[in-house]
């Protein structure tokens, strides 16, 4: 990471024009202070008359010393996927509803990035997925994962049937409406619905999460963050899998599905301060008295 940052990408949610003052803010005070701020090209068509030089997410990523990413959880998942792969830090400002990843309130974004401007901030690296489909002995497709990678069915399939190895290692023959491999940060997204533990960000495991088993038998599982996690499809029907809600691939059967962490960590800038506990009993209202 280099420091002190001069190229400030700001970063906006898609498709939300609520999105244009705070940039318009975010963008002038960094000028003032004489760094150099793009913006990324879907977010300017709502800070249309700008001064700034809009670019694409690969060219931010490949350019940039810090992305501030205004928008939700969702949003950050997204950008995370893209910029991890060249070390960008990014600070989160929530503009979502929970916002588990965005530190900095709408209220507090300028003076919260003018501290972590002056070197008044934490740095924290987060574990990525990759997900490899293998299809008669070739891989049909590649992506990356920073909540959770979920083999599931449709609405109107039966259950999926797999098999699940560890390194190599049989583990179990599975019926369920799914399977969810999370990782930390996801632990408190779609695998903690399902009943899995929050797992502190800061540990290297990542946990399987069965959604629906067919055995009461089968319960959620934390191993290594070093495993290589093998699925084997046995049947299959209208069933695919999903990388963090963004990207969906149809399976088919014997489909192999490999996972295993990202070479790179997504790399988060959090104010001076930061508790994680905090977040918690903040987000999941566990500071209200009964």
């Amino acid at each position: 990471m280099k420091f002190p940052f001069e190229t400030i990408a700001i970063i906006g949610k898609q498709k939300s024009p609520d999105v244009a003052v705070p940039m318009f803010l975010l963008g002038d005070f960094l000028a003032e202070r004489g760094l150099k701020v793009v913006v990324d090209g879907l977010s300017a068509e709502h800070i249309k008359g700008h001064s700034f030089s809009a670019l694409s997410l690969d060219e931010i990523a490949r350019s940039v010393d810090l992305a501030v990413v205004i928008g939700g959880d969702g949003t950050m998942l997204n950008i995370a996927r893209t910029l991890a792969p060249h070390g960008v830090p990014i600070v989160g400002v929530n503009q979502g509803r929970l916002g588990f990843l965005t530190d900095l309130s709408m209220g507090n974004m300028i003076a919260g990035i003018a501290a972590m401007l002056d070197g008044r901030f934490v740095t924290e690296q987060r574990l990525l997925l990759s997900a490899t489909v293998v299809r008669d002995g070739a891989e049909v497709f590649t992506g990356l994962a920073f909540n959770e990678v979920v083999v599931h069915r449709s609405n109107i399939s039966s259950m999926v049937e797999f098999e699940v190895r560890i390194d190599g290692e049989y583990l179990y023959n599975q019926r369920a409406d799914g399977l969810i491999i999370s990782t930390p940060t996801g632990s408190t997204a779609y695998a903690m619905s399902a009943g899995g533990p929050i797992l502190h960000p800061g540990l290297d495991v990542l946990q399987l999460v069965p959604v629906c088993p067919h055995s009461l038998s089968n319960r959620p599982i934390v191993v290594k963050g070093s495993a290589e996690i093998e699925l084997l499809m046995h049947r299959t029907g209208d069933i695919c899998v999903r990388y963090d809600s963004h990207t969906n691939i149809d399976l088919q059967l014997h489909d192999k599905i490999l996972v295993t962490r990202y070479a790179q960590p997504v790399n988060l800038l959090h104010p001076e301060g930061h508790s994680y506990y905090h977040t918690l009993r903040e987000k999941l209202l566990w500071n209200q008295t009964l």
